[in-house]
């Protein structure tokens, strides 16, 4: 989308999801990190837990505004653009997670990790763009429907070594397909991937969420004002029956859990209702600018952000020394003698500089897309 036909409030919450993401990727020390910036340590869901659904949800919006003419038209050609582009995230995630500072200049495949953030969204971009690009909106509800229910059905009542129904990172039917495919030479943890294989399922589910809001700004029969009611209800209700259903089926961002779907899209659904409000309708616009900047070129500062962050943690100095542990100690711990406070200072100083790079892009009408 051209930056004169991007919707505002879309942009500014793709650019508060990614700003957050990135935010929570670089702490000063992962030792000392304030409990909102954690991960929920198995169930459970904090703020940090909410960032990955919302930039899926968001991936869904975006698929419906960018595809809509085209789905309509039945313009033809539209499959190797989106597997072209599902297969350079997946392509740029696995370069994230393998290259190194030293010859060869990449990990040996025998101990590459192959699911990622960035792969992940490749794939959920790809299977729910198709499902968009051929089903029609009553379609869709049935599908996603099918996923949260199948997906349940699987991980309640699929046996794993004599255990059914086990939530833990032991015994659930997700980490153990994980274990029989991925191998742990290929996994992040022993047991379990975050961004596992049976997990991308639900995942597909939270970008449909994501297409429902999309349903609703595309819509031409009702004003902004009209958009708002139907966006807060599906949100309200969404995050109930999933703090409801969390009783039986927990929350849970590794498992990607069927309650983790409704209850993560619920809350993206009120965010983003908060946004559209402020944005759209009461049309103040200006204190969103910095996140549009990030909004505009999403995937290019988190992947860029991921490789420099990689590299401060691989490349050392003569002594053996670290470049992220020199800065560190140098410009925070040296004068902020809280060791949260400091790690959260240097975070938000990582935020600002990537808001200097996004902010250059933007005024040069630099937009990478992948």
């Amino acid at each position: 989308m051209k930056k004169s036909s991007r919707i505002v409030s879309v942009d500014i919450f793709r650019g508060i999801t990614v700003a957050f993401m990135i935010l929570v990727n670089n702490p000063g020390s992962w030792g000392a990190i304030f409990p909102p910036f954690e991960h929920a340590k198995w169930h459970g869901c904090t703020p940090t837990d909410l960032v990955f659904p919302f930039f899926l949800f968001i991936v869904g919006t975006s698929i419906v505004l960018a595809y809509h003419k085209k789905k309509a038209n039945n313009t033809s050609g539209i499959y190797p653009k989106i597997v072209k582009r599902g297969f350079k995230l997946v392509l740029l995630g696995l370069f994230l997670a393998g290259f190194t500072w030293k010859f060869p200049f990449f990990k040996s495949f025998a101990v590459l990790r192959l699911p990622g953030v960035l792969q992940r969204i490749g794939v959920v971009f790809v299977i729910a763009a198709i499902l968009y690009i051929n089903l029609d909106k009553k379609k869709l509800w049935w599908t996603f429907a099918g996923i949260l229910l199948a997906y349940w059905a699987l991980m309640s009542f699929v046996p794993v070594q004599g255990h059914t129904g086990d939530f833990t990172k032991e015994f659930n039917p997700a980490s153990y397909l994980d274990l029989q495919i991925l191998s742990r030479a290929h996994m992040w943890k022993k047991l379990y991937d975050p961004e596992g294989i049976l997990s991308t399922l639900p995942a597909v589910a939270t970008a449909i969420m994501g297409m429902y809001l999309g349903f609703i700004l595309i819509d031409t029969k009702r004003t902004r004002k009209e958009k708002l009611q139907p966006i807060l209800y599906a949100g309200i209700i969404s995050l109930i029956l999933g703090y409801l259903w969390s009783f039986s089926f927990p929350l849970n961002k590794a498992l990607w859990t069927s309650s983790y779907v409704l209850y993560t899209g619920g809350w993206a659904f009120i965010v983003f209702a908060l946004i559209y409000y402020v944005t759209e309708i009461a049309g103040w616009k200006a204190w969103g600018k910095g996140f549009i900047y990030f909004g505009s070129n999403a995937i290019s500062v988190f992947f860029l952000s991921g490789f420099i962050a990689k590299s401060f943690y691989i490349i050392r100095f003569a002594n053996g020394e670290r470049i992220h542990t020199y800065l560190y100690k140098t410009f925070y711990t040296s004068w902020i003698h809280s060791p949260k406070v400091s790690s959260l200072i240097y975070a938000l100083s990582v935020i600002f500089c990537y808001y200097l790079i996004v902010r250059f892009m933007y005024k040069k009408n630099i937009i990478i897309k992948v």
